[in-house]
């Protein structure tokens, strides 16, 4: 494994700008996770590091070698795409040990073999290396994908949202397997995702990037608790943190102009709150229920317990414990 340095690297296609300016060191042995929504920039990054598409300015670096020039043979990744790609004529075996065999690395027949077992062991699939990949399940496939690339110890991993085909269920399930996998090799990993889970059950460090703009990176815990503004904030948090003008609430410091509540930021009581709302509508979860509340006619979600015996058209008092403010423009502003 080694470190990965991305430095000021802009990427544009026509007159769209991808990247912009987009600074990342992804340190040995760390799990990194890029997380945005569609068209943020997050594949572009993995596809510049990888060597598919040449950057307009910056550089990268690997194991402190600039490859910003080298064709992607000559980089040491490996890329997990968001689809399987697998060779549907190959059993799982073969599919596995395909990139062992390439002519330009000429690995010995007995070291592949026992290559892709140890790997099948790892990911539970060390039963179906006989099978072929259209006799495989979803889950299963999207394994031999992972496999694939794993079997290679390159000195970064690329994962371009590899689980976001599976159902929820095997998403959960391979989140588990890949950060333990990922902690057992010590590998180096990049993933982008557009899913705040995966981010922060999987992640070391998270970045947030938005139009192409790396907005903060930090621990999951750092960037849920201190975001730098509204945007990051809205990236982590399930129910989605509240954002409501500050005119609503007393004892906002100077410059703020919206208030960030987040459930943990809501008092919910039956009175003695420092506002009133309305309960429009409630989504019983099993351990808690989704309070969808109406505050002087804008929307507030947050979380109850199902025992409160809120229901629809109750009327309810919100206290405010340790908000976040951000100013006019959606920065952060210091309580």
């Amino acid at each position: 494994m080694a470190e990965v340095e991305i430095k000021a690297v802009s990427k544009a296609f026509g007159k769209t700008q991808a990247l912009s300016d987009l600074s990342l060191t992804i340190g040995d042995g760390e799990f990194v996770a890029l997380l945005g929504p569609t068209g943020a920039g997050k594949t572009t990054a993995l596809r510049l590091i990888a060597g598919l598409e040449q950057p307009d300015s910056g550089s990268i670096r690997i194991d402190g070698r600039d490859v910003t020039g080298d064709a992607p043979a000559d980089r040491d990744v490996a890329f997990v795409f968001q689809q399987y790609s697998l060779y549907p004529h190959l059993t799982v075996f073969e599919n596995m040990a395909f990139a062992l065999r390439a002519p330009t690395r000429r690995v010995p027949e007995a070291e592949i073999r026992a290559k892709v077992q140890e790997v099948a062991r790892l990911l539970h699939i060390e039963t179906k290396l006989d099978n072929k990949a259209t006799q495989l399940s979803g889950g299963q496939m999207q394994r031999v994908a992972i496999g694939r690339a794993l079997v290679r110890s390159p000195s970064i991993y690329l994962m371009d949202e590899p689980l976001s085909s599976l159902d929820a269920k095997l998403r959960g399930e391979l989140r588990l397997e890949l950060k333990r996998i990922q902690v057992d090799l010590g590998a180096t990993i990049l993933y982008v995702t557009h899913d705040q889970t995966e981010a922060m059950t999987m992640a070391s460090r998270i970045g947030v990037i938005e139009s192409g703009r790396l907005m903060q990176i930090g621990s999951p815990r750092e960037i849920y608790e201190n975001p730098i503004n509204a945007h990051v904030a809205a990236r982590l948090g399930q129910p989605v943190i509240n954002l409501l003008p500050a005119a609503l609430f007393g004892g906002a410091p100077a410059g703020a102009e919206t208030i960030g509540a987040r459930t943990e930021h809501l008092t919910i009581a039956r009175n003695g709150g420092d506002v009133s709302a309305t309960v429009k509508r409630v989504e019983h979860l099993g351990d808690q229920s989704h309070l969808h509340l109406d505050l002087a006619g804008r929307p507030v979600v947050t979380l109850a317990d199902p025992e409160a015996g809120f229901g629809a058209g109750d009327v309810v008092s919100l206290r405010l414990n340790k908000p976040l403010f951000f100013d006019a423009k959606g920065w952060r502003v210091a309580a």
